[in-house]
């Protein structure tokens, strides 16, 4: 009979391992530790995650399959028992400046939710308070929280003419096409310095116009200003390349938004407060001081998303995430790998799924020896919900 209460690995030949046969015990935590080149990796991630996320991905039409990752078939005779799994690597979280720890542990759509019911004065549904959503960003900086403003005039000299080379950009030198367009263009004397150029001169040099977002007076000139703030500030970074972006990202500023001052949202937003802060100054408090605060809720309408707030920032606070990470305003691409990871635990420990199979790489890399032990008390309690807990390590506190 069919042993289900064990992973079945036999025949094992992933890697460097020869005919390896083992049996990992269901719903238990278990650690796999030993030195460098060992074969911890091939046994959890290369043979039983891998494997588990191949048949998983069988389950879906070709459609979907085809924009999943492909992961090969283990070398094994035989590998029975698998459950899904999770896996809580130690890569980074990525995402972009919109992506917060309160974002990505999903704790900011819970505070939105609390003062959509319970803020005063009320202003609206939950995507009233979000910084992606137009209902609830700030108009000026569409959220962003910052503003990019560009300076070009360190790219002017003002003692050399268009002849001697004024703007400090290769598609400008003498001869070059750019430069052509406007030498060619008839608006400027080719031998004066811009340090004797007029107002309406600098405008037409600057801006194609002869005052700022005046009507542009040729269409050969568009404005070093304005095809710099096209490039740079229009145009997503990544289009540019490395080079070329590290090369003109000395030109921009960023800087707080004037309109909201870097709080995200817009006026009727911030308007709306819970114990006299707005949402935006919650998201800025340490997690200690926070779940503080949001014990003191006790309006009924709002008391269950208060608790499961403080149930969740306990977690974090718990395993070590008060410091360096001390608001859920950080943005998530600043987190390091360990941070990350720990940050992913704290999100499943809140999840209702049973019977999952999670798999953990190192979880005590940058751990204080404090908080060593907290963490696996998570890792424990996730265990006891009924799932299968498999923990690549070297740190012998954690076995």
């Amino acid at each position: 009979m069919p042993d289900q209460n064990h992973i079945v690995i036999q025949g094992l030949c992933q890697n460097n391992l020869k005919n390896i046969s083992l049996k990992i015990p269901k719903q238990k935590l278990v650690v796999f530790t030993g030195v460098s080149g060992s074969g911890k990796s091939s046994v959890v991630f290369d043979t039983i995650a891998a494997e588990s996320q191949r048949q998983m991905n069988e389950t879906y039409s070709a459609y979907v399959r085809g924009r999943l990752p492909k992961y090969e078939k283990p070398k094994a005779e035989r590998i029975e028992n698998l459950s899904p799994s999770v896996i809580i690597d130690q890569n980074p979280l990525g995402g972009n400046a919109r992506s917060t720890v309160g974002t990505i542990s999903d704790m900011y759509s819970a505070l939105r939710l609390l003062y959509s019911r319970i803020g005063e004065p009320h202003v609206g549904t939950p995507s009233c308070f979000s910084f992606n959503n137009p209902g609830g960003m700030c108009p000026e900086c569409s959220g962003l929280g910052k503003v990019m403003t560009l300076d070009v005039l360190p790219l002017i000299k003002e003692d050399k003419s268009w002849n001697e080379g004024m703007v400090e950009l290769p598609t400008f030198r003498v001869g070059n096409w750019y430069w052509k367009q406007y030498t060619d263009s008839g608006l400027f004397d080719l031998d004066k310095k811009w340090q004797d150029y007029s107002e309406r001169e600098r405008n037409l040099l600057l801006y194609g116009s002869e005052e700022p977002g005046g009507k542009r007076v040729s269409k050969q000139v568009e404005g070093i200003h304005n095809m710099m703030s096209r490039l740079l500030l229009k145009r997503d970074s990544s289009e540019l390349g490395e080079t070329s972006a590290g090369r003109l990202a000395k030109y921009v500023r960023e800087s707080d938004c004037p309109l909201c001052h870097g709080k995200r949202l817009n006026g009727a937003a911030l308007s709306c407060k819970i114990a006299g802060y707005d949402i935006s100054e919650m998201c800025e408090m340490e997690l200690t001081e926070l779940k503080r605060v949001l014990g003191t809720v006790t309006d009924p309408r709002g008391r269950s998303v208060a608790e499961s707030l403080v149930m969740t920032l306990t977690r974090m606070i718990e395993i070590g995430l008060p410091y360096p990470s001390p608001s859920l305003n950080r943005e998530a691409a600043t987190l390091s790998g360990g941070e990350a990871q720990r940050l992913k635990l704290v999100r499943y420990m809140g999840s209702a799924l049973t019977g999952m199979l999670y798999i953990f790489d190192e979880p005590s890399t940058g751990m204080h020896p404090r908080d060593v032990h907290r963490m696996t008390r998570l890792l424990r309690a996730l265990r006891d919900k009924g799932n299968t807990v498999l923990v690549v390590e070297h740190d012998k506190d954690v076995t």
